[in-house]
């Protein structure tokens, strides 16, 4: 007669051997070493499309991975079936080291950092000079991102038939930013469309602005055999409505063809969801400096934790001394300052 309960003793357990026996555990994880390179080109609640060889793969994050996340931009190492077929699935074993991280979070007090991108080489801030109104401060806390990301920055302004460029413009010239200025009414074949596509090939590129600014429109314009869906301005609050909703790598098409497979894109754009907001609690303030060059030299003599923004700083006789323009120091203290003000000021 079987016991149960505080009766129970070792003679009374019953268990079924397994048919395929015991095996030790073990930490060793496959190789891999025949896996197939991928590009990510989307991420979709679990199922990552991935660019191999020329043809898109559906793809999972596998369990040897851990928490490890995998993004747009990533370089990964893909097994199982290749083939791109409906209905098939690969898995994702490795991801390779990336090259830079774009990251953002919620809000200036938010611990948790949130990967935009991997492997971008520049960070295109796109904003309109009209409908809705630019936004000076989150076109700098996204140029401190690109700083500290290691991205080459780009400055894009849409919408240039409903307000002059020149005034904003003048606000970050002393940063010697790169820009492209495009119109409504013309973003494919415009002048400042033709300046864009110079400045995109070639790169990774990676399209951030806050909603309605035009960004989609823009990466329709480049990319038109991927259309996505785009929204207006809501003309109560002035802000545009969120329609693109998860980050999506298109290659660009080499001039005069349109049509070419990805394998011979002339350069990838990343375009993202619209954001309201550009936390920059991760950010390390002290890196942003790497980007002055003509200032990085003068900080050296400054005291240990010097902000840049106080009394005794070294960089004000650097300066003065005739060592770098006084527009040029302006322009980083605004920088360096913008966790402490409110976006929208």
């Amino acid at each position: 007669m079987r016991r149960y309960g505080k009766h129970t003793d070792e003679d009374d357990i019953r268990v079924r051997p397994s048919r395929r026996g015991s095996r030790p555990r073990t930490h060793t994880r496959p190789k891999h070493e025949d896996a197939a390179e991928g590009f990510v080109l989307t991420v979709d609640r679990g199922r990552l499309t991935c660019l191999v060889e020329g043809r898109t793969v559906i793809a999972v994050k596998a369990r040897e991975l851990g928490r490890k996340g995998v993004v747009v931009g990533d370089r990964v190492a893909l097994v199982g079936d290749l083939s791109g077929a409906r209905d098939t699935l690969a898995r994702i074993v490795r991801v390779e080291e990336r090259v830079s991280v774009l990251r953002r979070t919620a809000d200036d007090n938010d611990p948790y950092e949130r990967v935009i991108v991997a492997n971008a080489d520049q960070l295109a801030v796109v904003t309109a000079l009209a409908d809705p109104e630019p936004r000076p401060r989150l076109i700098d806390r996204c140029l401190v991102a690109a700083f500290d990301a290691g991205l080459e920055p780009l400055l894009v302004l849409t919408k240039s038939d409903l307000a002059p460029a020149q005034p904003l413009l003048e606000t970050y010239a002393p940063l010697g930013v790169p820009y492209a200025v495009t119109s409504r009414e013309d973003p494919a074949d415009g002048p400042g469309a033709e300046e864009l596509r110079a400045r995109l090939r070639g790169r990774i590129t990676v399209f951030v602005g806050h909603s309605g600014v035009g960004k989609t429109t823009l990466v329709n314009s480049l990319v038109p055999a991927r259309q996505r869906a785009t929204g207006q301005v809501n003309a109560v609050t002035g802000r545009g409505r969120h329609t693109t909703t998860s980050a999506l790598a298109l290659p660009l098409p080499p001039a005069g063809a349109p049509d070419a497979p990805p394998a011979d894109a002339d350069g990838w754009v990343i375009d993202t969801p619209g954001v309201r907001s550009f936390g920059l609690n991760h950010i390390q303030l002290s890196r942003v400096i790497h980007a002055f060059p003509d200032l990085e030299e003068g900080a050296a003599e400054c005291p240990r934790g010097c902000s840049h923004n106080e009394p005794g700083c070294a960089l004000d006789q650097w300066v003065a001394d005739g060592h770098a323009d006084p527009a040029r120091l302006r322009s980083l203290r605004r920088l360096l300052a913008t966790r402490e003000r409110r976006e929208g000021d």
